[in-house]
């Protein structure tokens, strides 16, 4: 009788013993952090916003902000050859934008909340006016640390068939966008003299450089460069510049180099080839970005995107409104669309993230359809439909 009861008792206090383990195991998960910004996460992340969402099953929901300028023109082009591939998306799409006076903490928060619920955007350029209206920080600067946007990625790749000053270009320019000199941090000390804070964090320095060098590893790229001004800036970049150095010395298998930042905008336009993935602070960053989207034929055709540890937005690389060919049908949908294009493939659907930029590089490729910005005469109409009937082989067509 004793041994049946010790083996009774045995039996419950294994079975309370994995109780115990699968509690922990759903606390930690629930509090652990996971580092989603390369897409690994997205297929789990869509599957619970579906699970939340009336929309039908298999569709990925995700929230759209057309932006100022031909941004809501780009688009209707996206909408247009996401229908035509059939796509599984649904946009919920929110508009705002300070200079067309659609902006306001309400506006702020539908988007905030749609967010939460699709965990992937697509954006449009929210125009930042200069004029100053009690509030520093825009609308644009806000949205993105609300959803805690760290990292930019701007994939600069030539395009073949496009050719440029340099072709067969391959680099990517990744920048801390939360900080820096965009801390919104101004005030007049005295009359005639403004100070703008440029804020440098250790946390956040280690946090980006971590995200470059991961990047680098997935990507199987080789080198990492830092980019700074840690000369002049010695205690704010010479940070920036330690954290890099800290984080390197963790990855021994990828080369790591620093370069300054005046003799960095020289290097890319002389020899931009020497360079694999280039790490560095907020201002540099938009600096840079928009030089070397120069170098493969300008802002209409180099893709970005903006990744926090649950969300990721797709934009356009070299942010630009464009604001002068509104309503022209002139715009280049190239960066948009192969920008929608990155963000089927985070949300791991391959075959139509594949069609699509595939089909975008063929009208390219092939040359007889090109908008104003590439040397042409094309419309934006034109180059959506060239880019639809591209789309017809990958359906047997």
């Amino acid at each position: 009788m004793m041994r049946a009861r010790g083996a009774l008792w045995d039996c419950k206090m294994a079975a309370l013993s994995g109780v115990r383990a699968a509690a922990r195991g759903v606390l930690y998960s629930q509090s652990c952090g996971v580092w989603r910004s390369l897409g690994t996460s997205a297929a789990i992340l869509q599957r619970q916003a579906q699970a939340e969402s009336p929309k039908s099953e298999g569709v990925f929901p995700v929230t759209m902000i057309p932006g100022d300028g031909v941004g809501p023109e780009l688009m209707h082009s996206v909408k247009e050859v996401f229908k035509a591939a059939s796509v599984p998306v649904q946009f919920d799409e929110h508009h705002l934008s300070e200079v067309q006076n659609m902006a306001s903490e309400e506006i702020l928060d539908h988007v905030l909340g749609s967010m939460k619920k699709s965990k992937v955007a697509l954006i449009g350029k929210i125009h930042t006016p200069m004029e100053y209206k009690g509030e520093l920080a825009s609308y644009d600067m806000r949205l993105r640390r609300k959803l805690d946007l760290f990292a930019n990625v701007v994939h600069v790749n030539s395009l073949p068939g496009y050719k440029t000053r340099h072709n067969n270009l391959d680099l990517v320019i990744i920048r801390e966008q939360t900080e820096g000199e965009y801390s919104s941090l101004e005030h007049e000390s005295a009359k005639g003299v403004i100070e703008c804070l440029k804020i440098i964090t250790r946390a956040k320095s280690q946090r980006i450089a971590k995200f470059a060098f991961d990047f680098a590893t997935k990507k199987g790229r080789s080198k990492v460069t830092a980019v700074h001004k840690a000369n002049i800036m010695k205690l704010g970049d010479g940070l920036f510049l330690r954290c890099c150095k800290e984080v390197a010395e963790l990855y021994p298998k990828i080369k790591f180099d620093t370069m300054i930042i005046d003799n960095c905008c020289m290097q890319l336009v002389q020899n931009p080839y020497q360079f694999d993935v280039l790490v560095m602070p907020n201002l540099y960053g938009n600096i840079i970005d928009n030089l070397a989207a120069g170098l493969v034929g300008g802002a209409g055709v180099v893709p970005g995107e903006s990744y926090s540890a649950e969300y990721a937005v797709f934009e356009m690389g070299a942010r630009h409104p464009f604001a002068q060919a509104v309503g022209r049908n002139i715009a280049n949908p190239t960066a948009m669309m192969l920008s929608s294009a990155n963000m089927l493939r985070h949300l791991n659907l391959e075959y139509h993230s594949t069609m699509i930029s595939d089909a975008v590089r063929k009208v390219i490729k092939v040359g007889k359809v090109r908008t104003w910005d590439m040397g042409g005469y094309s419309t934006t109409s034109d180059f959506v439909k060239s880019v639809i009937d591209h789309l017809h082989p990958h359906y047997g067509a």
